[in-house]
């Protein structure tokens, strides 16, 4: 009897074992619950249709993958939430999006795929501090550094921690350009091919010191302009240690990617996009990345601009077992193998621990300070209001500035009264 007994518990164990088993294999602590992931990325489409069979081929879990047409992504969500099996993973994609979708993200914070984040600079919280939607892939731009040269004029990327030693590196250079034979910074052109670096890119510095002391959640109707000493500082230098006159910049014509490529520079802002022509001249171990230091208290412990609209945020209204499972996914898809090989050809650099290197130099830079623990600048220029015409008449005045024509308070003008002003013809 006690034999028969004990052949039942065995059995019974074994038979938990195998359930525990199955559902280890894939992550999920339920394996009755399925996933409806509405895509963001049509170009993407066809690669996580593949991942999403791999992950129900290993865990029994189904996976279903849905891509909205370009373009349509709102219409076709607002469109889906309508329907009783409803997207358990979806895009929130801004500060505008948790306002409309606020309500039906699960908080991720203290979750599995939370807890694999390398940083927060890209979770989107709600007013309540929320962990709405979290990034699953960024960009990043910042000051593209031609080692080589740098090298050739006595310094090394160690020799640069914030502002002071930039100038102080980049002083020397451009002092030194004759024998050198090469400036410290590429052309600041002012003409539209290139403006939006200054305008938009180089302006999310004060931007972003701003709304991190006034703890903006959406835009703004005004703002101070109170770093914007901070943005003379960086624009200075820009526009002094280079060959090019600044009085020139307005006219255009000038072309600081083939400047760079030529050598004839070595710093160019710009972003991690620039990989691909970069590459075509210049090995991996020529090129670095470092941050946009512009004299802000702290900036040493800053990371690369980076930024993104790819957010993921788990459906609060499907059941508990499908966020059980959409969760456990989203983990796989940023920790195994397959997972992860997928999201670095689909996406590029993924700000998760277990990310595969991605090929992209300026990406493994952009990783490198985020696992050193340095603040991530976040995208703050994604708040401007009418973002054409402010940049615009950011630029009218900066080409004032350069030309001698008006001095420094012409660009705050037109930066705070500006933005007060397109404000409020966005929201009349």
């Amino acid at each position: 009897m006690k034999k028969r007994f004990l052949a039942l518990v065995l059995t019974g164990l074994m038979a938990v074992g195998a359930v525990l088993g199955g559902c280890s294999a894939g992550g999920s602590s339920d394996a009755t619950g399925s996933v409806y992931w509405l895509n963001f990325k049509p170009e993407a489409d066809e690669a996580l249709q593949a991942i999403a069979a791999t992950y129900t081929e290993e865990t029994g879990v189904s996976v279903k993958v849905v891509t909205a047409a370009s373009g349509t992504y709102e219409s076709t969500l607002t469109a889906e939430m309508d329907k009783s099996a409803a997207p358990t993973l979806f895009v929130v994609r801004n500060t505008a999006g948790v306002k409309t979708w606020g309500d039906y993200c699960l908080d991720l914070k203290g979750t599995d795929i939370y807890n694999e984040l390398t940083t927060d600079g890209f979770t989107l919280y709600d007013a309540d501090g929320k962990a709405c939607s979290i990034g699953y892939c960024y960009e990043s731009f910042g000051i593209i550094v031609n080692k080589t040269l740098l090298d050739k004029a006595g310094y090394s990327l160690d020799d640069i921690k914030d502002f002071a030693t930039l100038k102080a590196v980049a002083d020397d250079i451009h002092a030194r350009a004759s024998e050198l034979g090469f400036d410290a910074f590429t052309s600041s052109g002012m003409d539209d091919s290139s403006s939006w670096r200054f305008s938009g890119h180089l302006a999310n510095m004060p931007l972003y010191y701003e709304e991190q002391a006034d703890g903006w959640t959406e835009a703004p109707a005004t703002i101070k302009g109170t770093y914007l000493d901070l943005y003379k500082n960086i624009w200075d230098l820009y526009t002094t240690d280079t060959a090019y006159d600044k009085s020139t910049l307005a006219t255009g014509g000038y072309d600081a990617e083939a400047e760079f490529k030529n050598s004839e520079a070595v710093f160019y802002q710009n972003g991690t996009w620039e990989y691909a022509a970069l590459s075509e001249v210049f090995s991996d171990d020529e090129l670095a990345m470092i941050p946009i230091y512009c004299g802000a208290d702290g900036e040493e412990n800053a990371a690369l601009c980076s930024g993104t609209e790819n957010c993921w945020a788990v459906n609060a209204k499907a059941s508990e077992a499908d966020q059980k499972a959409t969760i456990a996914f989203m983990k796989w898809l940023v920790t195994s193998e397959a997972g992860t090989k997928m999201m670095a050809e689909q996406f590029g650099e993924i700000p998760y621990k277990s990310a595969a290197e991605n090929e992209n130099v300026f990406f493994q830079y952009a990783a490198k300070y985020l696992n050193e623990g340095k603040y991530s600048v976040d995208w703050a220029f994604n708040y401007t209001p009418n973002v054409d015409e402010w940049r615009a008449g950011v630029v009218a005045a900066m080409n004032q500035y350069d030309a001698g024509t008006a001095d420094w308070d012409v660009v705050v003008t037109a930066f705070v009264d500006g933005w007060a002003t397109q404000y409020a013809a966005a929201n009349n």
